[in-house]
């Protein structure tokens, strides 16, 4: 055998390991290829019915948002009543609802003194400020407000 021989008999021997290994490397390409094919068919398939469900709960929300857009509207609506209800009670009734409080404290002030004997006034006794009651000062001593050994509040000694 000579050199040559020696050199071609090594280069189909090397041809022959690199034909094997790209077979071997093609095929678990193919397979490789063939899961992918399996796996993107079953995804489409499980993807199909999960694109309606969430179509219909699209749908769906968008149905309650309608609703409550609705039911909003609604509530500014009674709101805006209730609120010139409210500003129409107040200027009908309000005024005069003062008056009759005035006119009755004024009636319970009137029953009252005359209860304690003291004359009721009148437009004259109006002008004039109210006679203040009598009261004794005692100088560093703090006197309790309410009835002190007998005697009432305001009257003198």
């Amino acid at each position: 055998m000579s050199g040559g021989e020696v050199a071609g008999i090594l280069v189909a021997v090397f041809w022959a390991i690199l034909v094997s290994f790209l077979a071997v490397a093609l095929a678990r390409l193919a397979q490789t290829l063939r899961a992918t094919t399996k796996l993107v068919a079953d995804v489409t398939d499980q993807a199909v019915p999960l694109l309606a469900d969430a179509s219909t709960a699209v749908r769906s929300a968008q149905t309650q948002i309608e609703r409550v857009d609705a039911i909003a509207s609604d509530v500014q609506e009674v709101t805006s009543n209730a609120s010139a209800l409210s500003t129409t009670v107040a200027s009908t009734f309000g005024g005069p609802l003062v008056k009759v409080a005035a006119f009755g404290y004024g009636v319970r002030r009137a029953v009252s003194e005359r209860r304690e004997g003291a004359p009721a006034r009148t437009d004259s006794a109006r002008t004039e400020p109210a006679k203040a009651p009598d009261r004794t000062v005692i100088v560093g001593r703090t006197v309790p407000g309410t009835r002190r050994a007998g005697r009432t509040r305001g009257k003198k000694d």
